[in-house]
């Protein structure tokens, strides 16, 4: 197993909210742009505001990596 497994799978056995800061902390590592981490900040706000209107809706991500992963490997999700 190469470390990139081994920090993935240890990654998977934390909680949803722990999952959700190391994301954030691992996207800010790649931030090195003022205008990128801008960016990103309005597209978070424009999918919250669109959540809150109801014209989205949120999945659960275990559900949307496996959709993803059946199509990468031309399986039916």
């Amino acid at each position: 197993m190469t470390i990139l497994e081994r920090i993935e799978a240890e990654a998977l056995e934390l909680s949803t909210a722990d999952r959700c800061r190391l994301a954030e902390r691992l996207l800010a590592s790649l931030e090195r742009d003022d205008e990128i981490a801008a960016a990103w900040a309005d597209e978070v706000e424009r999918r919250i505001d669109a959540l809150e209107r109801g014209e989205t809706s949120v999945k659960p991500v275990e559900d949307m990596i496996a959709a993803a992963r059946a199509r990468i490997t031309g399986g039916a999700a």
